[in-house]
């Protein structure tokens, strides 16, 4: 008897429940004192959506007055990680990477003091720095170690200590500021005669930093010369390209005329008046040279007059094919200082 009147009440429970829902969904429509007349339940659905808009008007001008405008509303907040990209705007955009640096790093931080505490003090042994470990891991499987130690570890001769010496590797260090300062200008140049100018003028004016990190690109451009073209003259003055340092010289000689021509190609690129007639009469000179002239003159400027193709031809030389060849250029002449040694002073 228990089970069955448990059971009874449970199914009264479910038919009150379902009377209810029944009479909820069944309900066509309501006066506004909340009952249900003969005449409203012959309506049809558009009255009723008519007079739900009614109600939802009058529902609202109680709530919002008439007299409240939307000027007299207050601003709604704004996410100062989201705004900036809905809206267009361009500031607080270093907020979030701040944040995520900051209190990211802080977090690796903590979680490598305690990896790194456990590790000591489950092992019971010293610790042993991640990057070393990297190196065994790749050295157990490529063996490299070995050959850069003999390559890397030649030690130096007093003589070459002195400054004159560095000449060559002050030039190596401004092609790689050359490198990484002209990476950043690309992302904001366009190589075309309609934009290449108005691009210039805004990297210096509208990109942060923009305007010192192309005189840092311009400087270095004028150092890198300068220094190469005093490598080479001590290079000669001392007769280090003597036997068996020929190709050394061969090789320098050629990377004197690569960063040449990293100057002639980068100085259109602003396309000012300065730089197309500077090109103008580069190119010119150029074609003064006998047989090959007007071969010469034509390559370079895809034609016989400065127009867009040579910008676009100088842009690809001045980013594309000058730095791999200069690259490649340099492996072999470092290379051969290294197998060769240092020339002694006459």
């Amino acid at each position: 008897m228990k089970i069955s009147f448990r059971r009874s009440h449970l199914i009264a429970f479910l038919g009150v429940i379902l009377l209810l829902i029944t009479l909820f969904f069944s309900t066509t429509g309501t006066t506004q004192a909340g009952t249900t007349t003969a005449a409203e339940d012959n309506q049809s659905p558009s009255t009723d959506w008519n007079q739900a808009k009614a109600l939802f008007s009058a529902t609202t001008h109680r709530i919002f007055p008439s007299n409240l405008t939307a000027a007299s509303l207050p601003p709604p907040e704004q996410d100062p990680c989201l705004h900036c990209h809905i809206t267009g705007e361009d500031k607080g955009l270093w907020t979030p990477l701040v944040r995520w640096v900051f209190f990211g790093g802080a977090g690796l931080l903590f979680a490598f003091g305690i990896y790194r505490s456990s590790s000591v003090w489950v092992n019971r042994s010293p610790w042993v720095p991640i990057t070393t470990r990297a190196a065994d891991w790749i050295d157990s499987r490529y063996e490299i170690a070995e050959p850069l130690s003999k390559f890397l570890s030649k030690p130096v001769p007093k003589f070459a200590q002195r400054w004159w010496y560095c000449l060559g590797g002050i030039t190596a260090f401004l092609f790689a500021v050359q490198g990484i300062t002209g990476i950043m200008l690309a992302f904001y140049y366009k190589p075309t005669p309609e934009a290449a100018f108005a691009s210039i003028q805004f990297i210096e004016t509208q990109v942060n930093f923009g305007s010192a990190i192309r005189m840092v690109h311009h400087w270095s451009a004028n150092g890198m010369i300068l220094m190469c073209t005093a490598h080479m003259i001590r290079v000669f003055i001392m007769g280090a390209y003597k036997k068996p340092r020929e190709f050394n010289w061969v090789s320098g000689v050629l990377l004197l005329l690569l960063t040449l021509g990293f100057g002639l190609t980068g100085y259109l690129l602003p396309w000012d008046q300065r730089a197309f007639w500077a090109t103008t009469v580069a190119t010119e000179i150029g074609a003064a040279i006998p047989v090959i002239g007007d071969l010469i003159l034509v390559f370079a400027r895809v034609g016989w007059d400065v127009a867009a193709e040579t910008l676009t031809r100088f842009y690809a030389l001045h980013i594309l094919i000058l730095p791999l060849v200069t690259i490649v250029s340099m492996g072999a002449h470092f290379l051969i200082v290294r197998r060769q040694g240092v020339a002694k002073p006459l």
